[in-house]
């Protein structure tokens, strides 16, 4: 059914978003039989990577991991050509998806939803977009994705800067020309490194302000050899598998091997042979690296050497070197020739630690040390991460209460999936689930297959609202809390805990248990009948 024909009914599901959890929702939904309506706030599909078109903008995962697994025919069909995607040949994919499974047509584009609320008496959920059209229908689902709502920095004078102002989450929809220019670059995590790699070589000047230093390591792209892709097409079914058994849900390494279990040279060996690899390997060289701040410490002090080894300019190495927090417990960053560019003479490191950002001028960045003139400004400073898509507009529940309200002390649901008060309002990679610290895409499949059946046993059942009860939420915080006290992702200042974010609650609510365990929770609450939670038939509760 498209939008258009769906104003005035009552339809079975509204979809928000339109990046891997949002389409697989809505091809899902479709396939089940239900009338659907779908909104993204963006031009087309391609959920973040729809906006993010800044210059090296690339996916940190490999290419054949994250693509979805749900479609046999798709995963024939289209053919990557490179070991970790850029952001054009993930755009084509998210087309190439949406074509072939005719998805568009239920999805009304440049469309923001700004209100959804729960109508008590009617049993059902009233969208509102900011065309001012209202949709009704049983079931909301709300797959914004963790990351969704970019964020400025919380710096003085932004609105002063006349010269040219870019966001990396909001990047023109057209080239950008650096040369003869002199950047200003403010952010240094997965986004900026990538950022910085590519603009110091075109950019007259290049002036990076790094006020948290990052850990990067090697990605060591490449092209996909034909037959290379030939063996992955033809044994798909088993690495997917193979994916969802893994803690990271995909198909990077990771082991048992303890760090202190093996002997010193041997550790030096594997850590080596992890950064010759590339990619993310050595954060699944050793089991225990993010439980083990010894063992933790050990591999950062590693990292630290190869930037020594890399940056010709000993005072620019160390001020390159993140200390204070513990390696992974930040995004792990991943570059090409990243450490190699503050090696360039037209490219200069300023360190907000020592010399602190002041304000933004008219003419550029003012630190304690004096001003630097900036014909381009570009901030890479993330986003409101885990719960702001869902924070940034009204979502109002039983008797009133909004999402805002319930989520004041930080997030807090069922499996990352429901919530108690708001009733057959689902969320695809919530945060309270593992989220940013797995494969996005093999989470989003096990979300909306999760969702389908909770839809196909109501229908069964002739059921009309499902919802969690307080204790199994209460019980499912209580998990995610001493799991998280376990892991060493809580003790860095990062968008995985809100800190990045003026007066946001602060705390891991992550589930870091690992994709299968999670996988296992989600299934355990299928298989025991539904007892976490509450159902209404017209207006009477209905034990499960």
């Amino acid at each position: 059914m498209n939008n258009a024909d769906a104003r005035g009914q009552r339809l079975d599901v509204v979809v928000v978003g339109a990046g891997f959890g949002g389409l697989y929702a809505v091809y899902k939904f479709r396939e089940m039989g239900l009338r659907i309506a779908a909104f993204e706030a963006g031009g087309d599909v391609g959920g973040v990577w729809y906006w993010n078109r800044y210059p090296g903008a690339r996916v940190d995962l490999p290419s054949i991991d994250y693509s979805y697994s749900f479609s046999p025919e798709i995963e024939q069909e289209w053919t990557w050509s490179e070991e970790f995607a850029s952001q054009p040949e993930l755009l084509a994919y998210f087309n190439f998806v949406a074509d072939r499974l005719d998805l568009r047509k239920h999805y009304q584009f440049n469309t923001r939803v700004t209100r959804a609320v729960w109508d008590e008496a009617r049993k059902l959920w009233q969208v509102t977009t900011d065309r001012g059209e209202t949709i009704e229908a049983t079931y909301c689902v709300m797959a914004t994705g963790p990351l969704s709502i970019p964020r400025d920095p919380e710096i003085p004078g932004i609105d002063a800067y006349k010269g040219q102002l870019l966001r990396a989450g909001k990047w023109p929809h057209h080239p950008v020309d650096f040369t003869g220019k002199r950047v200003g670059v403010i952010g240094t995590g997965s986004t900026g490194i990538q950022i910085v790699q590519e603009v110091g070589r075109q950019a007259d000047e290049l002036f990076v302000f790094q006020r948290t230093p990052s850990f990067t390591m090697p990605m060591r792209n490449q092209k996909l050899d034909p037959d290379y892709v030939a063996d992955v097409k033809r044994n798909y079914a088993g690495i997917r598998e193979a994916a969802r058994n893994s803690p990271n849900g995909g198909v990077r390494p990771w082991t048992t091997r303890a760090f202190f279990s093996v002997t010193p040279s041997r550790r030096r060996e594997l850590l080596e042979d992890a950064w010759k690899s590339g990619g993310l390997t050595m954060l699944g060289t050793f089991t225990d690296l993010l439980s083990n701040e010894e063992a933790n410490e050990h591999v950062a002090e590693f990292v630290r050497d190869k930037i020594n080894d890399v940056v010709t300019d000993s005072a620019t190495a160390e001020k390159l070197k993140p200390r204070g927090y513990p390696i992974f417990a930040r995004r792990p960053c991943l570059d090409t020739g990243y450490y190699e560019t503050f090696n360039q003479p037209n490219v200069q490191l300023i360190d907000c630690v020592t010399d602190p950002i002041v304000e933004i001028t008219e003419r550029g960045m003012r630190t304690q040390s004096g001003e630097t003139e900036l014909d381009v400004l570009i901030f890479a400073t993330g986003y409101d991460g885990l719960t702001g898509a869902l924070t940034a507009f009204d979502v109002v529940g039983r008797n009133g209460r909004t999402v805002n309200e319930k989520w004041k002390e930080g997030a807090r649901s069922h499996l990352g999936l429901m919530m108690e008060g708001f009733p057959n309002l689902f969320m695809t990679t919530g945060p309270n689930g593992p989220a940013a610290l797995a494969n996005i895409v093999r989470i989003s499949e096990n979300d909306v297959d999760w969702i389908a059946n909770a839809i196909t046993h109501m229908a069964d059942h002739g059921l009309d609202t499902i919802e969690p009860t307080r204790k199994a939420e209460d019980d499912w915080m209580a998990l995610v809390f001493k799991l998280a006290q376990r892991s060493l992702l809580s003790k860095a200042k990062t968008w995985y805990v809100g800190t990045n974010v003026k007066d946001k609650a602060q705390g891991l609510t992550l589930f870091t248990g690992g994709f299968p365990k999670y996988r296992e929770y989600c299934a355990a609450a299928i298989q025991n009948g539904y007892r976490d939670f509450v159902f209404e038939r017209g207006r009477k509760p209905v034990a499960a």
